[in-house]
């Protein structure tokens, strides 16, 4: 009999349990990056939004056909209404609009999640924001001009795309532990930078010549990603107590014989919550921090109430450190293709593509913030460190102009990384170990509250910056940088006392530790 092919005994190693986290942490992956790739096009679209009409009338002049630019047909100049010179006012009220009803609808969202069955939540939610995005798009295609209708939209759209984050925080809280969580949330948390990418490049292949197509595409995947959801996700492991299961006598054999069974693990005679468990393998020799074992009670635990939930020790200081993270991240988002396109001096798709790049720093800096705040086990300090060197990092990158392509390129992968890492870090690995802590005494369904909470109000920064940047642009973009900086310092201001207890635990740690091997 010949033996098996290496690919393949590499695929049975792997017992079920860790075949149901792979696609837990696939999927949820592919729903939210669904959900930033429909957020992009927006800033890739604001430059076709508003042209330079007069640089187009010149190149209609040269050829003889017109030479005034009100003559020119409309796919050739701005959009109606926001050809007027105050179009960075009214492009930062669309974005505050979205933003604001994000943050509005955060702080109910995660209440409403832990109250419903997160997958068709978050299904439906998919849908609706399908529905929202393709409508913006049509707004091309009908000819409307009407800032009211657009304005609607994004308000609509914010609203419902808060049923995205607290449920997919909640799926990836539930299957993974707290060993290694800020590394595998680190990897995870890249989807926003992919679906930023993603929604670049696909709405500036249609920017310069149908950009409603920019919107409409990116509706349609959520909204299949939307059904995708709804016939796969599985939201906690004990939902598959009961899945009926068709297997042979030599395949119970093996999954019971490598402990895979979705049965209760036992750890020194007490059930172990299936929380604790990794997809990675660990092994005793690397893994020197011992996942908190969750013990279930019998009868369901109620959801935790808002001030609840605030009172759990650090979230109000990650919750505050986020409004101020966020805000310099989502200006970035939402205002980095229109700077680049009039300070680099590039087309709109070139500078759409370019700023991927930023994107790309983001899940570099994401996965970095989780491995050295894993093996530090200092999420606080890894956070405050990072915004410490974002803010220099700004200021070199508000001379873009000045650079050439090269020193650019590196510009925006340093920025990306330093201005994300914290975001990321507080979004993911400290939400999960805010809605999982100890003073919970096992009560798991805090978790999508907490992250919320945490987003909720990070994403009120998101909402002012985005609206910052539009009031401030205008009297040049070094005042919005200066805006940024500053908002950076007022983030690391709020995790100082943080840092200060993670600072004087580390201290203390050796000597316990000496303490426990003599005993």
């Amino acid at each position: 009999m010949a033996p098996l092919p290496p690919g393949i005994r590499f695929l049975v190693s792997f017992n079920r349990e860790q075949w149901y986290r792979a696609l837990t942490f696939s999927l949820t992956f592919l729903l939210y990056t669904s959900f930033h790739l429909s957020r992009k096009p927006i800033s890739i679209v604001k430059s076709e939004l508003h042209k330079n009409c007069s640089s187009v009338g010149e190149t209609w002049s040269s050829g003889g056909t017109t030479s005034s630019p009100a003559a020119l047909p409309p796919d050739h100049c701005s959009w109606k209404p926001f050809d007027k010179s105050n179009y960075k006012q009214l492009l930062g009220a669309m974005d505050y609009s979205f933003l604001c009803a994000y943050a509005v609808g955060m702080y109910l969202s995660g209440i409403i999640g832990e109250r419903v069955p997160i997958r068709l939540y978050l299904s439906l939610g998919m849908w609706f924001s399908g529905l929202f995005t393709c409508l913006f798009g049509l707004g091309y295609f009908y000819n409307i001009h009407s800032l009211g209708f657009y304005i609607s939209v994004q308000v609509a759209n914010g609203l419902v795309q808060t049923t995205g984050w607290p449920s997919v925080v909640t799926c990836i809280g539930n299957w993974f532990g707290k060993g290694r969580r800020g590394l595998i949330m680190g990897l995870w948390n890249s989807h926003t930078s992919v679906g930023n990418i993603l929604g670049s490049l696909i709405a500036g292949y249609w920017v310069s010549s149908h950009w409603g197509l920019s919107f409409l595409v990116p509706g349609v995947i959520i909204a299949v990603m939307g059904l995708v959801c709804f016939l796969f996700l599985v939201e906690h492991p004990n939902d598959l107590k009961n899945a009926p299961t068709h297997i042979t006598m030599s395949q119970m054999g093996r999954w019971n014989g490598a402990a895979s069974d979705f049965r209760a693990h036992y750890k020194e005679g007490k059930p172990q919550s299936f929380d604790t468990e990794l997809l990675l393998p660990q092994d005793s020799e690397c893994v020197q921090v011992q996942p908190v074992v969750v013990v279930k009670s019998q009868s369901e635990p109620s959801a935790i109430s808002f001030m609840g939930a605030l009172r759990i020790p650090g979230v109000v200081e990650f919750s505050l450190c986020l409004l101020f993270a966020k805000l310099v991240s989502y200006t970035f988002l939402f205002w980095l293709p229109l700077y680049m396109t009039k300070a680099a001096h590039l087309d709109a798709k070139r500078a759409g593509d370019l700023s991927t790049l930023f994107d790309v720093g983001g899940i570099i800096g994401g996965v970095l913030a989780g491995v050295v705040s894993d093996k530090l086990g200092m999420r606080a300090t890894t956070c405050a460190v990072m915004l410490l060197l974002a803010a220099p990092t700004l200021y070199g990158f508000s001379m873009i102009s000045e650079f050439g392509m090269g020193p650019t390129i590196g510009m925006l992968l340093v920025c990306g990384g330093l201005v994300n890492g914290p975001y990321a870090l507080i979004t993911t690995a400290v939400s999960a170990d805010l809605g999982t802590h100890k003073s919970l005494k096992g009560n798991a369904r805090a978790l999508s509250t907490v992250t919320a909470i945490i987003d909720g109000t990070g994403s009120v920064g998101a909402a002012l910056g985005p609206l910052l940047a539009g009031l401030l642009s205008p009297g040049g973009w070094d005042q919005v940088f200066y805006m940024l900086m500053a908002a950076d310092f007022l983030a690391l201001l709020l995790l100082l006392r943080l840092v200060t207890k993670e600072l004087s635990c580390s201290q203390a740690r050796p000597i316990t530790a000496v303490q426990l091997k003599e005993h």
